[in-house]
């Protein structure tokens, strides 16, 4: 039988720190830290390891003969300890290291050096198990912000090195003086000099570069020799990986994982679960869905669009239909945005949905979108405005309106493509979008604003129907759309019952609610959701408790009085940290229990299942099914959890198997993660 729970998916991104942040590892694997975790990625198979844990500022390296050198102190991978080795010796926090393979046999002579917030820079000798300092670099005030090892084109030795800068220019091809520089190696018998000259310049990024990496010569895997990478990485973005192909002799942006540079507050499930979207602490809103590609049968996920950029720190968002969502912010509005013409036609190509499927009128929407010069809403365009404007070639800054022109969006199109070089036809398959793209031309358009709210807003939620929107602090409709349910600071609950509707649209009642004497929580409650058949629902709190409270579908008398009716129907759950977020899968076990997600303050996730057994409240109700492991759990509190509301895998065409569900979470360590879980497993 398979495994219980496995990890499908990791939106994340680096940290903005130094070069030694990152590492490309002569195994293939890239590692760079993210929040509190070393993040393994797999370019090859473009999928995460598990994640090192326990990260924390330390003056101590530590050397993991499986994964490259990180500046860490204890590390568990899939729950097993790896054994390091400890560099001691800096007096400030490490900010950087760097180290290479002196044998053919990694695990006998390494060559480390490290650069600490001390001004040094130490240079480390590992033999075996063994590990001393062998010389170090002082640099007074200054402070090192990367380090970098390398050999010499024909050395395999240690070489000192000067460099010059030669007087001498030369003309590149676009005919600009660009300055040689010029390494000298100085042996014991001769001194080898190597010119350094400009081949290319790489743009893209929008904010700082912090780091570059060449691809390490390895043989193994997917990459060819014929292919030479590199990888850089910003803040605000993640890595950009350029790859050099021979055959189009060009520099091209590759596939590589993205994700939040902040806290994740929300993330949200499309109605029929093929995508998912996130807000966080970025100012961000991003898309997630899973690529199909032609004659292959792994299936990953990736970015694909990028709704929402706002100037606000980003809170809350519930799915308003298909490809409709509406995001709260700390501006105290909320904003309804549609999918664009564009968005879906690329989102057909890359899961393999036909159009006809996703969209019926996709010839009344818009193309795309774009933010006006100092605008601050997404505005709506469409085909008849890209035609306004000026072509390339043109001379586009001959006019102040020109220099900021109102369009900034071009149609992206995400299918298969032909090139030709010398002579021969190359086929180029679809891919997602690249960082560039994310960010001008995958936003959608915003068709309202809600306002209304005088203070900060930290949920909003919408109707089964997609016919109401409410906004507050924790908010929960019922499946069956008769109810709403709300908890908040003050430690109690309130239910409202949708009446009859009336001219003015939708009324709600307070039907039940706790107060002082009948609360069952003693600490803020921060989670709350709905049973598929809304017959009970569930709190989680600080105060470490979870507790499920109903019946809700039995009949009230003429007042529609339910005090007396909604109690708790469980004992209380004992998770052992503070209950940050709760879920309940609409799919039951094979015998009818309900499955719980319960994610805790330290990052955990705890899967549960529940089923009232009789009149009387008992303990074996609830059962443990599986506590997610370190490695895969988040780093640190669990923002929200939310369970695909179909069996089966997005983007595998399983849907008529009932084996797999999926559960999507956020964390305030920055990721996004979608987990594959086997029901017939708990």
């Amino acid at each position: 039988m398979a495994a219980p729970v496995s990890l499908c998916h990791v939106a994340c991104c680096a940290n903005r720190a130094g070069g030694g942040a990152v590492s490309w590892g002569r195994g293939g694997l890239i590692a760079f830290g993210s929040c509190h975790d070393v993040v393994l990625y797999d370019p090859g198979h473009l999928s995460v390891r598990p994640e090192l844990r326990d990260i924390e500022l330390d003056t101590v390296l530590e050397v993991w003969p499986q994964f490259d050198i990180v500046p860490h102190r204890n590390v568990t991978c899939q729950t097993q300890p790896v054994k390091s080795i400890p560099l001691k010796g800096h007096t400030e926090a490490v900010c950087a290291v760097d180290a290479v393979q002196q044998s053919d046999e990694p695990d006998l002579n390494l060559l480390i050096a490290s650069a600490a917030s001390d001004s040094t820079v130490r240079i480390w000798s590992r033999h075996g198990s063994e590990a001393k300092c062998i010389e170090i670099l002082q640099f007074g005030n200054g402070f090192v912000m990367d380090v970098c090892l390398s050999f010499l084109p024909g050395s395999n030795v240690k070489t000192k090195w000067k460099t010059e800068i030669e007087k001498e220019k030369y003309e590149t091809i676009e005919t600009k003086s660009v300055k040689k520089r010029r390494v000298t190696a100085q042996n014991t018998d001769t001194d080898t000099s190597y010119a350094i000259t400009l081949e290319s310049v790489l743009a893209g990024h929008e904010n700082w570069v912090y780091a570059v990496h060449w691809q390490p010569s390895f043989s193994k895997g997917k990459f060819s020799f014929h292919d030479i990478r590199m990888i850089s990485y910003e803040w605000k973005t993640i890595f950009i990986d350029i790859s050099l192909l021979f055959i189009i002799s060009e520099w091209t942006p590759e596939v590589v994982i993205s994700g939040h540079f902040n806290s994740v507050e929300d993330v949200k499930w499309d109605p029929e679960g093929e995508f998912i979207i996130s807000v966080g602490s970025d100012q961000t809103t991003r898309l997630f869905a899973p690529w199909k590609r032609k004659e292959e049968t792994e299936v990953t996920w990736h970015e694909i669009a990028r709704p929402q950029v706002h100037g606000y720190d980003m809170r809350c968002l519930a799915m308003v239909g298909r490809f409709q969502f509406v995001s709260g912010a700390d501006e105290k509005v909320l904003r309804v945005f549609r999918a664009p013409k564009n968005f879906i036609e690329n989102f057909s190509n890359i899961t393999g949905i036909s159009m006809e499927k996703l969209c019926s009128h996709s010839s009344d929407l818009p193309e795309g979108a774009t933010v006006p010069a100092l605008g601050l809403s997404n505005k709506a365009v469409f085909e008849g405005d890209m035609a306004l404007q000026p072509a390339e070639d043109e001379e586009s800054f001959n006019t102040i309106s020109n220099q900021y022109p109102e369009i900034y969006f071009q149609p992206l199109v995400l299918t298969d493509y032909l090139v030709t070089n010398s002579n021969v036809l190359y086929k180029c398959f679809l891919e997602p979008p690249a960082e560039d793209h994310l960010l001008q031309n995958t936003l959608w358009p915003e068709i309202q604003k809600l306002y209304g709210h005088g203070y900060e807003i930290f949920c909003v939620a919408c109707n089964n129907s997609n016919t109401v929107i409410a906004s507050a602090c924790k908010l929960a409709f019922s499946p069956n759309d008769r109810f709403l349910l709300a908890v908040s600071r003050d430690r109690n609950w309130s239910l409202w019952r949708k009446e009859d509707s009336s001219e003015s649209g939708p009324v709600f009642t307070c039907c039940a609610y706790t107060d002082k004497n009948t609360a069952v929580h003693s600490r803020i409650i921060w989670s709350c959701d709905w049973t598929p058949d809304s017959k009970y629902f569930i709190t989680g709190s600080r105060d470490k408790k979870v507790i499920f409270w109903g019946k809700c579908d039995l009949p009230v008398n003429t007042e529609g009085n339910m005090l007396d009716l909604v109690k708790p129907c469980s004992t209380v759950l004992d998770a052992r940290d503070s209950v940050t977020a709760v879920s309940i899968s609409r799919v039951l076990t094979l015998d009818g229990r309900y499955i719980v997600a319960v994610g805790l303050e330290n990052g955990k996730i705890v899967l549960y299942t529940w089923k009232q057994s009789g009149q009387e409240l008992a303990v074996a109700d609830w059962t443990t099914c599986v506590e997610i492991g370190n490695s895969q759990s988040h780093a640190l509190a669990v923002k929200r959890l939310c369970w695909r509301r179909h069996a089966g895998r997005a983007g595998h065409n399983d849907q008529n198997s009932s084996e797999w569900l999926q559960l999507a979470s956020c964390g305030a360590d920055h990721c996004v993660k979608v987990f594959n879980v086997n029901r017939f497993a708990l």
